[in-house]
């Protein structure tokens, strides 16, 4: 396993990219899970796409706290309710905003053994998997956020 680095939104044009349909589940797949999933953890975050890593691939991990998730090929297929939190990304360093999202979700995907499952999430969970599987469409949480909710938490709050 290896820390990978991960994408910037500023800087890396492939977080706006879609992702390509995992054909094969092989070692090279899940290696790459397992690096994600290590890169996750060492940076303190509650869940990564492929494409964060600069990997142009439908794979996501995620833990939001109940142990680590590895999907392939996800999909949203039903959702229910909703919840307007504060999200973050590990991609968009320091900015942070209220985003509009289903309070639960159904998720078809693979797991490692290439065997379809459904996955349910509520809460946190949900938004961890609206939030992942938009990366593999190119879509950051910013252009989900109300505009007037965006901060950074890195900019000072005193006014000149």
């Amino acid at each position: 396993m290896a820390i990978r680095n991960i994408m910037n939104y500023q800087k890396d044009d492939i977080l706006r990219k879609k992702s390509k349909t995992v054909e094969k589940i092989d070692g090279r797949i899940l290696s790459i899970l397992d690096d994600m999933a290590e890169t996750m953890y060492q940076a303190d975050g509650a869940g990564l796409a492929a494409v964060q890593i600069g990997i142009l691939k439908r794979l996501v991990v995620i833990d939001a706290g109940e142990g680590l998730i590895k999907l392939i090929n996800p999909e949203i297929v039903s959702s229910y309710g909703e919840q307007q939190e504060t999200e973050g990304c590990l991609s968009i360093p320091g900015i942070y905003g209220t985003v509009k999202r289903p309070e639960q979700v159904e998720v078809s995907t693979l797991n490692e053994n290439g065997d379809s499952v459904i996955l349910k999430g509520t809460g946190l969970l949900a938004r961890a998997f609206c939030h992942e599987i938009d990366h593999l469409d190119g879509i950051l949480f910013i252009d989900k956020a109300s505009p007037e909710s965006l901060y950074n938490s890195d900019a000072s709050t005193e006014r000149k």
